[in-house]
């Protein structure tokens, strides 16, 4: 294990029982409120960004826009933030997705990403990767490329990862760390 993932995993709390029974919650607030910790993944995610030429950070909602905006600023690009719908004014783009019990919608303002972009997805968890796929999906759409998919954590035993892969068409996926 490397210097910074172990610093990141003792950061990380695990909450039991959240958001309901037989759940164990990684929560990332500890590292958030930790200024070392947050700066050295803020500096990991940029130098990804940096290593894909991206030319615009996309934070997913909402723990995304945490991450994603700072790392933006460092690696000197854009950040566009995909909400869930409803949340954006203005002219926008919509995928649905599917979720375990349901479905859900996102959205980006279809002005943000044009030809030319190269865009980097930034979330704190890849799960099951339906809400990363479909982000995928809308950059897409909007006409940009996909420069890549990078998370802090991977939750490996919820199968992301074989959802997502195929969808980036051969755009990295990086995990700084794998639970």
């Amino acid at each position: 294990m490397t210097d910074i993932e172990e610093l990141l995993l003792s950061r990380i709390r695990d909450v039991a029982d959240y958001p309901e029974p037989g759940v164990m919650f990684k929560d990332i607030t500890p590292l958030l409120a930790d200024p070392a910790a947050f700066t050295a993944l803020t500096d990991a995610l940029a130098e990804i960004a940096g290593s894909t030429g991206a030319t615009k950070i996309v934070g997913l909602e909402a723990r995304g826009f945490i991450l994603g905006a700072p790392v933006a600023v460092r690696a000197g690009i854009g950040f566009i933030p995909v909400r869930k719908a409803g949340k954006l004014p203005g002219a926008t783009l919509s995928q649905a997705y599917d979720l375990e019990y349901g479905s859900a919608e996102i959205e980006v303002h279809a002005e943000d990403l044009a030809a030319g972009d190269r865009v980097l997805v930034v979330d704190d968890v890849l799960a099951t990767g339906g809400t990363a796929e479909a982000s995928i999906q809308l950059i897409r759409r909007a006409g940009a490329e996909v420069a890549g998919l990078a998370v802090l954590m991977e939750l490996g035993f919820l199968g992301g990862r074989a959802r997502v892969e195929p969808t980036l068409a051969g755009a990295p996926l990086e995990s700084l760390l794998t639970v």
